[in-house]
Formats: C-alpha cells, structure tokens, sequence
C-alpha cells in the first residue's frame, strides 16, 4: 500500500509523529506537506485537500493519512472532491469502525485539539485499528451487505454530484492551484503521477501540466 502523509501549517509539528506511528507496517509512505512550523509556503487546509484528492484520482497512491487541528476543516476541504470518501477519527474505535463500515480511501486527524499526553500512543493505536484485512467486511457482520450497498451506491452519487477534476482545477482560486501544486515536497509526485497513471485523462494531464508551467519551481 502507498500512503501520502499530508500535513498543513497548524498541525506541521505533529508531522514527525504521524510518520512514527505508521513505521514498521511496511506501506509506501510519501511525505507531501508541511513539516515543520516554520516552513514556507504554509499550507492551508484547502491547499492540502486539492493535494489529497489529485493524487487520490491519478492513482498515485492508495489512501492518504491528513488532518488539521481539529480535523475538521481538512475533512470538509477533501469531501469537496470525487472520489474521496475520507473520515474523521478521533479514536481506535473510530477508526475500526470506518475501515470495515465505510472502508474509504483517507481520514482526517485531529493534530492539536486533545492531542496530549500519549497522544502519539493514540495515532499508533488508530493506525493499528486502521489498516486491517478486515477492511470493508462490515460491522456488526449481519450488516455487511446492506453496508457494501451504500458504499457503491455512495460512490455513485459522488460521480453524479461533482465536475470533472480538469473543470474542478480550472475553476478554482489561483491561490489554492498555486501554492498546492507547486508545493516542494509535492510538485515531483504530481508530475510522476501524471506521467504514470495508469488510465490517463488528457484533459486532465493538459491543465496540470499548463498550471505547473505557468508558475515554474
């Protein structure tokens, strides 16, 4: 599994921890945002929600691990996007249960609010809870297949609900395409995606590389 870790500004001291819980599962993990508080540009939740859900459509990666202070703002900020079905966790039961109930492809984490003392033993616990064989089997288990249904029937209304990513990326603030695509640790994992995926979008490939031209790193 390849997982992109994607921090914004405010929880970017709290990057060190995250990549700590996820060692030793044997995942890819790409490290695209912020990373320390000081660092610049400072990302915002709306940068870091494009970032998650472009790598997500191009197939780069398999899930992505973001958040904020709350996790809150990361979480509406990626839900604006097709084919991203991201879920907020608190817990080690949250996080059971969005794996064999809603078995989506994101989560966003609360990195400040209530994050204290053991809060690092807590993200290890919710990874643990998290990255399971069991995902998508449903829980309690006699509710599996109505559960399956809605997640199908969800990713329906997702694609029905939303415009192209190309109409999406055109349309958006310049602030938000600028800073997020041309992000350091991001920008060359975006140009691969583009160059590798697997069932490429013309259009789609067109406007990234015309948005990666016209603000050059």
């Amino acid at each position: 599994m390849k997982i992109a870790v994607i921090n914004e500004i405010s929880a970017a001291d709290k990057n060190a921890a995250v990549l700590s819980a996820l060692a030793g599962r044997g995942y890819e993990i790409l490290n695209c945002g912020n990373t320390a508080g000081t660092d610049s540009p400072a990302l915002l939740y709306t940068h870091t929600g494009l970032m998650s859900a472009l790598l997500l459509h191009l197939r780069a990666i398999d899930f992505v691990v973001g958040g904020c202070g709350t996790g809150i703002g990361y979480l509406n900020s990626v839900m604006q996007y097709p084919g991203v079905f991201c879920g907020h966790l608190l817990t080690p039961l949250d996080a059971f249960l969005f794996a064999r109930i809603n078995a989506g492809n994101c989560v966003s984490l609360a990195l400040n609010q209530g994050y204290g003392w053991a809060g690092d033993v807590n993200l290890r616990l919710i990874f643990d809870a998290l990255f399971t064989p069991e995902t998508g089997t449903g829980y309690p288990p006699h509710r599996a297949e109505p559960q399956r249904q809605g997640r199908e029937l969800l990713a329906q209304i997702s694609r029905a609900a939303h415009r192209s990513m190309a109409e999406i990326l055109l349309a958006l603030p310049a602030e938000v395409t600028r800073t997020a695509l041309n992000y350091p640790a991001f920008r060359p994992v975006l140009q691969s995606a583009v160059a590798t995926a697997p069932n490429p979008d013309p259009t789609l490939t067109s406007v990234i590389e015309h948005l990666l031209e016209s603000a050059p790193a």
